[in-house]
């Protein structure tokens, strides 16, 4: 099973059907099913790749993205995803180390491909709309490829917030699972559904993609940087529109100004995840757009899909524990084993802390060419995921946070997130992140970095006397900083290492 084969299905029986679009050029199914066959006959009988073969795709989101990677699975090759925000010289490295053979990059890229120095070896680069590009689509089209369901479909390197990025090998076992997951927990898709991807396909949103392809779902591409004016204007011409977003997306979405009185009834799903979503936020985004939301949590060694907590859970504000489960990420999602153990392995009893472990046929094969990671990450059959949680008596999985983020202060674990949602109920506050710095007495003391919503005050009296009214004296931060904004990763998430070495740097002053 390839999962190019599932859209050969799709354009079978509603050829005509719209497949992908963007800013006024569609493309039809069977349209799509021939560039993709065309483009799988060049790359093997113009390029000479073999299955197994690694291709990259360092490409802004546009319409071009779906049948280069769709070509690339016909032809039998592992598609390199690169985020479009990468510099040139950490595209460099990830084209070094997984051995791709050829690079497939939007025009705007190019001129970031100049900046590198004379004498880098990079493998063949293809812009999209040259010569190469069309002769690609020239390729005599080819309808079989050479590879089963458990070879690798996707390798997919991690954002590297901690060091450089992993390889993590996924099959197309592993994508053709977690599109069945979609449609099993999420929402059934078909002919009258759309996805809109405003975030990167070389992210989560590729995988919906798929999943979309492969119900005959009608793929939406919004070009450019995330914006939610576009966004928010577009809905009204489509139907049951689904979308993944980042939280810090969906805050973004929730405060524009057009939010409140935009069209969302064509707005079926977001699903969100990726970095936490705190309660207040999900409530303020409710009331916008109302219960809307189903949250998801997975990691690129299992991507999208580990637990998640459903729609119908998010409007049950009726619930006696309703805050907890929307401060959850949910239960298990369908075809997936989830345990918290210790370090040795053990499942530790309900309620208590320990590490997130997963097994499913999202787990990734692997870590490409890194036997270390590989004996760290994977113990028998099980994914560790380096997240630190608690499950309840009833199965919801509420993550506390990533292992190396939580503080441990005159012996006491304390996990920032906690705090997080405290802070985050002050009406002043838009974002925060709470972190460590080193103290002589206690190991670690706690700081939180705060960032405001314009025009709203507030100082560090009012939000300790918050975390005094909410929680333990010894979790409160002992400093608070103010900042106009809060670094992140090209996927949005917090670099609280960057935060860390800021208060390093503070120190020294």
């Amino acid at each position: 099973m390839n999962l190019s084969y599932t859209l050969q299905r799709v354009a079978e029986y509603q050829p005509d059907r719209p497949a992908i679009s963007e800013e006024g050029r569609t493309l039809s199914y069977a349209a799509f099913e021939d560039q993709v066959a065309r483009i799988a006959g060049a790359l093997r009988a113009r390029h000479g790749l073999r299955a197994g073969d690694r291709v990259g795709l360092w490409m802004e989101n546009c319409l071009e993205y779906l049948p280069l990677m769709f070509g690339a699975w016909r032809a039998g090759l592992a598609v390199v995803p690169i985020n479009a925000k990468l510099h040139a010289k950490e595209l460099q490295w990830i084209l070094e180390n997984s051995g791709a053979k050829l690079c497939l990059i939007t025009p705007d890229k190019l001129s970031q491909l100049a900046e590198l120095p004379g004498g880098v070896s990079l493998p063949l680069i293809i812009e999209t709309g040259s010569r190469d590009h069309a002769a690609l689509l020239a390729g005599e089209a080819i309808s079989e490829s050479p590879v089963t369901i458990d070879d690798e479909a996707w390798l997919f390197y991690t954002s590297g917030t901690t060091g450089r990025p992993k390889g993590a090998m996924l099959t197309h076992r592993n994508l053709l699972f977690c599109a069945h997951a979609y449609c099993t927990d999420i929402d059934h898709i078909d002919h009258r559904d759309t996805c809109f991807h405003a975030a990167p396909l070389s992210h989560g949103s590729g995988c919906w993609a798929a999943a979309f392809a492969a119900r005959g779902g009608h793929n939406v591409i919004i070009p450019g940087s995330f914006e939610p004016e576009r966004i928010l204007r577009a809905m009204p011409l489509h139907s049951n529109i689904a979308m993944f977003a980042a939280p810090t997306m969906v805050t973004r979405l929730v405060t524009h100004p057009l939010a409140g009185s935009a069209d969302t009834r064509n707005l079926k799903t977001i699903s969100y995840g990726g970095a936490p979503m705190y309660v207040a936020d999900i409530k303020r985004a409710m009331e916008v757009f109302g219960p809307k939301f189903y949250q998801l949590f997975g990691q690129g060694e299992s991507p999208m899909t580990i637990s998640g907590l459903p729609k119908w859970m998010h409007a049950d504000s009726e619930h006696p524990r309703y805050d907890e489960r929307l401060g959850s990420t949910g239960i298990a999602r369908t075809g997936c084993a989830i345990k918290v153990v210790d370090d040795r392995g053990r499942e530790v009893p309900r309620g208590e802390v320990g590490e997130i472990v997963t097994r499913s046929d999202a787990v990734m094969k692997g870590y490409w060419a890194n036997p270390e990671a590989n004996a760290k990450a994977l113990r028998d059959g099980w994914l560790w995921t380096g997240d630190l949680g608690t499950m309840d008596a009833e199965g919801f999985l509420t993550i506390k946070d990533r292992s190396k983020d939580m503080i441990i202060s005159g012996g006491s674990n304390i996990y920032p997130r906690e705090i997080e949602e405290v802070l985050l109920t002050h009406p002043a506050v838009l974002e925060t992140a709470v972190v460590s710095r080193p103290h002589a007495d206690w190991g670690e003391e706690v700081v939180a970095y705060i960032v405001l919503r314009p025009g709203v005050q507030a100082g560090p009296g009012d939000l300790d006397q918050l975390c005094l009214d909410n929680i333990a004296r010894y979790k409160r931060p002992r400093g608070y900083r103010f900042v106009a904004a809060l670094p992140k990763n090209n996927y949005g998430k917090i670099l609280k290492t960057e935060l860390r070495t800021w208060l390093i740097e503070e120190s020294r002053d």
